[in-house]
């Protein structure tokens, strides 16, 4: 795109949204940026603080807060944060009920206001609720696009780059599969400037790496006691945003409904991804060593489990 896009909307202004906004504007990726909340006061008072901090940091995007869903109206692009955060002890399909109809009623309103939107839902559980976005959406798969492997793989990276003593920035990491103690993190598609990661890390501390990545988020949530992660998952929504609404074309792991890659059909699954303008422009299909695809399928199986979830409440 030659120019930032006219509108943005992050809906929920918790600790992750409020994040997402201020970062999103801090890179000016769109002209005016809306944070929407059922608690008006707090969107409103945030995006006047952001204002104000324009002020300072240099950034000049139009900020608008509040409860109204027209305030969305016609974005270009929309971050789904809002729905309650993990507690200590709770696994993320505890918020399944909750934040599934939180879900339902922003599509409801996304539909109506923003028909022509690219979204990215953060909401947990990742995958069940990307899926359900996607089917009250009725858009595209391409333009309902969810984020976990952006932050998953993040993880991974960090925990690389503690463990070989290099810079996080060396790290190129892989992460597929649902969001949750399930996920696949790939040894085999991780390097550090381009070394292959098991050249660098015996079998073991490798496979420690792995799965404290894939507890990575309860770890978290068990250190603050009150809350979840917020600045990586948002810097991992608004990475995502900026390759499309700069067309980028970054290849980022994302969660995204499969037509049959990777064997999986009607599935919300994340997967590498290449985002640019239209969305996820291509899925890249990586080979797989056994293991790997036996750990696949095992989260495809999670899913679904939620899904079914969810239409045994009749919200599917």
């Amino acid at each position: 795109m030659s120019r930032a896009p006219r509108k943005v909307t992050i809906v929920g202004a918790g600790y992750v949204g409020m994040t997402c906004a201020h970062r999103a504007a801090q890179l000016e990726l769109a002209e005016e940026l809306v944070l929407l909340d059922v608690q008006a006061g707090r969107a409103k008072g945030i995006a006047l603080d952001l204002a104000q901090a324009g002020a300072i940091e240099g950034f000049g995007a139009r900020l608008v807060g509040g409860g109204d869903p027209d305030l969305a109206a016609d974005s270009d692009l929309v971050i789904v944060t809002a729905g309650r955060p993990r507690k200590p002890g709770m696994s993320r399909s505890d918020l399944l009920e909750v934040n599934g109809r939180i879900v339902i009623q922003v599509a409801e309103w996304l539909r109506r206001n923003s028909p022509e939107a690219i979204v990215i839902v953060v909401t947990n559980p990742l995958d069940s609720m990307l899926g359900l976005m996607r089917r009250k959406l009725a858009f595209p798969a391409k333009r309902v696009i969810g984020m976990a492997g952006a932050l998953d793989a993040a993880r991974f990276s960090c925990f690389v780059a503690e463990a070989t003593g290099t810079s996080v920035q060396d790290v190129d990491a892989m992460v597929l599969g649902a969001h949750g103690d399930s996920m696949v993190p790939l040894p085999a598609a991780t390097t550090v400037a381009g070394v292959p990661v098991r050249q660098l890390l015996g079998a073991g501390p490798l496979e420690a790496l792995v799965d404290r990545t894939r507890h990575g988020g309860a770890e978290i949530v068990k250190l603050l006691e009150t809350g979840s992660a917020f600045f990586a998952p948002a810097a991992g929504a608004v990475q995502m945003a900026a390759s499309i609404l700069l067309d980028q074309r970054r290849l980022i792991p994302c969660t995204v409904e499969l037509n049959g890659e990777y064997g999986i059909e009607g599935l919300p699954i994340g997967v590498p991804c290449v985002l640019g303008r239209n969305g996820v422009e291509r899925i890249v299909e990586l080979p797989l060593d056994t293991e790997a695809r036996i750990g696949l399928n095992k989260t495809a199986g999670e899913v679904q489990r939620d899904i079914e979830a969810l239409r045994e409440r009749g919200l599917w």
